[in-house]
């Protein structure tokens, strides 16, 4: 079992910046992808950005340029700098873990851009 610790969340106004924190806790072997998600009111969740635990990384249109995720393995933690926020950045953002047999989720944390 995985528990993903995450942190960071906040009220920003438009043009300001956050970082989110996600700490892996648990039995953590195996877990190859770490990422977050996120989820506006009324709509599905969509990916954000995903990093790999050799560093790759992939991030939604909507954030190139302006979001950039990071992972520090001997901490178990993955990073998600945020950078010129936009109100539509407003929404809960989820860490996501993924290992080959299934996936975990962290508790959310709200972030919130003001125009």
């Amino acid at each position: 079992q995985v528990q993903l610790v995450e942190s960071g969340g906040g009220l920003v106004q438009a043009g300001g910046s956050l970082r989110l924190s996600c700490a892996a806790e648990g039995d953590i072997r195996t877990i190859h992808v770490m990422g977050w998600y996120r989820q506006a009111p009324g709509k599905q969740r969509e990916l954000v950005a995903i990093i790999t635990t050799g560093g790759n990384t992939n991030y939604a249109d909507s954030v190139k340029g302006r979001f950039t995720i990071s992972r520090d393995n001997a901490k178990n933690t993955v990073y998600l700098q945020m950078i010129s926020l936009k109100p539509e950045d407003t929404a809960v953002y989820y860490c996501n873990a993924q290992r080959i047999s299934g996936q975990y989720w962290g508790q959310g944390t709200q972030v919130t851009v003001s125009s």
